[in-house]
């Protein structure tokens, strides 16, 4: 449902009611992405619920916002230290103020200048987050910026052409074509699905290392 400006108005009062208003993605690659980058570090966090990730979500950040309709809602974004509970939209003022800990835009045609520019200077100047990346699923741009002394600076490839961050703790590297997390020791961090088959993966060579030694796996 898309809302009308008096009707936005009226629910700041009530503002856990304010509905998303991203428009759709780009692209099946844009969608796949997007759900490999919460997948995977679900999966990876999954014994913690002090964090909350948003996906194609709007942020709603303050009335001005609302009555011009200057809507923004990253690709993605995480933000820590917060209840891990579903919301229909991130309301700044519901939530203490706060603002993304780090944001991942999906460069596309259409939206990378955009990405590049205004976005940049908005998350940088305004909502002061930490750390912003990019990365294009077509043609594999990607770059990543940290906030110091108040602007982003561009954060440094290591060997493998993989960006820190020190938000999540992780690296973000491209494998497969794929923007994806890895480890301090530059171990991939896999779905659920990808833990899974390794799981089984193992245990077949358990069990053929073990009938190799004439003893037949239970």
């Amino acid at each position: 449902m898309v809302l009308t400006v008096p009707e936005m108005a009226r629910l700041m009062s009530d503002a856990n009611q304010l509905e998303s208003d991203e428009p759709e993605m780009e692209s099946s690659l844009h969608y796949i992405q997007l759900a490999l980058l919460v997948s995977c570090l679900e999966w990876q966090w999954r014994e913690r619920n002090d964090f909350f990730i948003g996906a194609n979500l709007t942020i709603y950040y303050n009335q001005q916002q609302l009555r011009n309709r200057d809507f923004r809602g990253p690709d993605f974004f995480l933000i820590r230290n917060t209840a891990k509970r579903p919301r229909r939209s991130w309301v700044v003022w519901e939530e203490n103020g706060r603002y993304p800990d780090i944001i991942i835009e999906l460069l596309s045609e259409s939206t990378a200048r955009v990405d590049r520019n205004q976005k940049k200077i908005l998350y940088q100047n305004w909502f002061r987050t930490l750390e912003y990346f990019w990365f294009d699923p077509e043609n594999f741009e990607f770059a990543g910026f940290r906030l110091i002394s108040q602007e982003y600076q561009a954060i440094l490839p290591n060997e493998f052409g993989r960006l820190w961050s020190e938000v999540l703790e992780l690296y973000l590297g491209i494998h497969d074509g794929k923007l994806r997390y890895f480890t301090r020791d530059g171990e991939l961090v896999s779905t659920s699905e990808e833990s899974a088959l390794q799981a089984q993966e193992r245990a077949e060579r358990l069990a053929n290392q073990l009938r190799a030694l004439g003893i037949e796996p239970e």
